[in-house]
C-alpha cells in the first residue's frame, strides 16, 4: 500500500509541472518575452512624455532609472503568464498552442510585435489611424474580420476600463505623495470624465493596429484568426491577457505616479 501511494504521489506532484511546462511552451508561441520588450521600451517613451510634461524636462537619469525599473520587461513576462495560466488550461490551452505553433500563428504574432514597434512612430501611427478612418468608410470584408476579432475580446470596453483604472492609479499615487489633495470621489469623477475621449482613441488606436498588423494576411488567412478569436480557446486567451495586464499596469501607474510625486517635491527643495 504504501509502495501504491508513493506512486500515487509522484504522479500528482509532477502535474504542475507538466502543466508549468506547458504554460512555458504557450509564451514561447505567443513570443511573449519579444512583447514584454515592446512594452518596456513604449513605457520608457511614455516616461519620457511624463516627464517633458510633468517635470520639464529635468527628470534626468533618476527619472530614467525609476521609470527603467517599473517598467522591467521580467516582471511584464511574469505578469502576463500570471494572467494566462489559470485562464487557460487542459484542451483550451492545448489548442492555443496548436493554433499559435504553426505558420499563420507564427505569422500573426510576428506581425503584431512589428505593428505594435512601428506605432511608437507617431508619423507611422497618424497614417495607421488614417488608414483605419478610410476603410470605416467603405464596406471593406477585412474590416468585418477585425471588427468580429474586436468584439469577441470586447477589446474596445476593456481596454477603456483598463486604461481608466491606470489613470485613476496615477492620481490616487499623486495624492498621496502630496502633490494633490482630492477625495475618492474627486479622483474617480476626473478620471470618469475622460471616459469618452478615451474610448473614441481606443476605438481609433485598435483599428489602426489591427490593420496595419494584418495587411500581409489573406482575406482567408485573417478569417481563420478571427474565427480562433471567437472559440472558447480564442476568448479564453483573451481573458488571460486581460487578467495579466490589468492589475500590472494598475501597479505600473501608482508607482509612477509615487515616482513622480517624490521628484516634483525634490524640484520645490
Amino acid at each position: 500500500m504504501r509502495k501504491l501511494l508513493g506512486v500515487f504521489m509522484v504522479i500528482l506532484t509532477a502535474l504542475p509541472l507538466w502543466a508549468g511546462a506547458r504554460h512555458t511552451v504557450l509564451m514561447d508561441v505567443l513570443q511573449i518575452r519579444e512583447l514584454s520588450g515592446i512594452l518596456h521600451d513604449e513605457g520608457l517613451q511614455f516616461g519620457a512624455t511624463l516627464n517633458e510634461d510633468w517635470l520639464e524636462g529635468q527628470g534626468g537619469p533618476a527619472w530614467l532609472g525609476q521609470v527603467t525599473r517599473i517598467y522591467d520587461p521580467e516582471r511584464i513576462a511574469e505578469s502576463i503568464r500570471a494572467g494566462l495560466e489559470p485562464a487557460l488550461e487542459g484542451e483550451l490551452l492545448e489548442e492555443a498552442i496548436a493554433f499559435f505553433g504553426t505558420d499563420l500563428g507564427t505569422q500573426i504574432t510576428t506581425l503584431e510585435n512589428a505593428a505594435r514597434r512601428a506605432l511608437a512612430d507617431p508619423e507611422v501611427e497618424e497614417q495607421a489611424r488614417a488608414t483605419f478612418t478610410k476603410l470605416q468608410d467603405g464596406n471593406d470584408v477585412r474590416l468585418v474580420q477585425i471588427n468580429r476579432m474586436i468584439k469577441a475580446g470586447d477589446l474596445i470596453n476593456r481596454n477603456v476600463t483598463s486604461a481608466l483604472n491606470s489613470n485613476y492609479q496615477f492620481l490616487r499615487a499623486l495624492v498621496d505623495g502630496d502633490v494633490y489633495t482630492m477625495s475618492d470621489e474627486e479622483i474617480l469623477d476626473d478620471v470618469l470624465s475622460e471616459r469618452e475621449a478615451i474610448a473614441e482613441d481606443t476605438s481609433s488606436w485598435l483599428g489602426a493596429f489591427f490593420t496595419l498588423a494584418y495587411s500581409p494576411l489573406s482575406l482567408e488567412e485573417l478569417t481563420a484568426y478571427a474565427d480562433f478569436a471567437e472559440s472558447e480557446a480564442g476568448r479564453a486567451l483573451n481573458n488571460g491577457f486581460f487578467a495579466g495586464f490589468d492589475p500590472l499596469y494598475e501597479d505600473i501607474s501608482y508607482a509612477l505616479g509615487r515616482a513622480m510625486a517624490m521628484n516634483m517635491a525634490a524640484e520645490e527643495l
